[in-house]
Formats: structure tokens, sequence, C-alpha cells
């Protein structure tokens, strides 16, 4: 039986595609970016990335939440999109460390507006980092994050698996909601 490819959702646009599997990229920098790529928008060896699971999410659905003291899928997309910043302040050269209210922003208006703008808010931080992540020699991959004990090496392939996590975590919530 052929394998159905993915649908791409109507309201996705992305400034780069991933690339094939069976290309290797020519640089770690380029490397991770596509990984971040796919762990964002599609493409992923693990299952559905973070924007095809939030394909056909609306307001009500992103802001739900149906298991207590856990995240909504909106505060889940909210606190990807810090840590993307998060990660372009410490590629700029500055420290970074969200917490509280900072780390997983509160929602304080759920309309379908401001849900569409959460969604583009979070793609365009994303992509942000993807380019600056493109643009990085491999030698500035060793160097130190400011403020921390690792390189960038190390904290790029974490934010990749982060958002890997929440992805998850937002594919269980969609499901506990729409059943």
């Amino acid at each position: 039986m052929p394998r159905m490819q993915p649908k791409s959702p109507s309201w996705q646009t992305r400034e780069s595609k991933p690339m094939p599997a069976r290309i290797q990229p020519a640089t770690e920098s380029a490397g991770i970016a596509d990984q971040l790529q796919r762990a964002f928008y599609g493409s992923a060896w693990h299952g559905p990335a973070a924007m095809e699971i939030l394909e056909d999410v609306d307001a009500i659905t992103a802001a739900a939440k149906p298991i207590e003291n856990v995240h909504s899928i909106w505060e889940l997309l909210l606190h990807v999109a810090v840590w993307d910043g998060a990660a372009l302040t410490r590629l700029a050269g500055s420290k970074c460390q969200p917490t509280g209210d900072a780390n997983f922003p509160r929602v304080t208006r759920p309309t379908e507006a401001a849900w569409r703008k959460a969604v583009s808010d979070a793609k365009r931080t994303h992509d942000k980092l993807v380019r600056t992540v493109s643009g990085l020699s491999d030698e500035r991959l060793r160097d130190r994050v400011p403020g921390k004990r690792y390189n960038f090496y190390h904290m790029l392939h974490g934010i990749t698996q982060h958002e890997v996590y929440h992805a998850g975590q937002m594919a269980i919530l969609k499901k506990a909601v729409m059943r």
C-alpha cells in the first residue's frame, strides 16, 4: 500500500523547507537548523511536529485544560516560543534564563485572533532562530553559552529536544480535548 504524505496546513508558511532525509547537511550548524525546522514544522522522523499537531486546533481547544495541573496547548506553544527567544538572546551574547510567568506565559485573552497571533509570533521567533543557526560557523557551536557551563552545540540540540517533548504534550492534550 502506498504511503500517504501528510497534508500541509493551509495557514503554514515556511521560510525554508527541511532538507530531504537523504541529503546530509554540509555543516553541523546546517544540520541543527534542519532538525529545529523538522521538530517545529514537519518531516520529522519521530512523527507530527508542533505545527502539524496545531493544524486544526482552535482557540477553545488551545486554551483548554483537560488534565488538572497541566499547561494548556496554548501555554506550551508560548513556552516553546519563549525558549526559542532565549536561545536567540544567548546567541547574541547575553545571559537569559526565563523563570515564572516569563517561562510559561499565561493566556489572558483566549480569542481566535489572539490564538492566531500566538501561532504567528511563535513561527516568527522560530524562523529567526533557524535562520540564525543556519548562519553560525561550526566553531561558534563550541563557544560557551553566556552564564552557563555548556556550549551552543549542547543548547541548540536541547532546544530541538525541548520542542519535540512539548509537541508530544500538545498531541496528548489535543486528543484529550477533542475526544
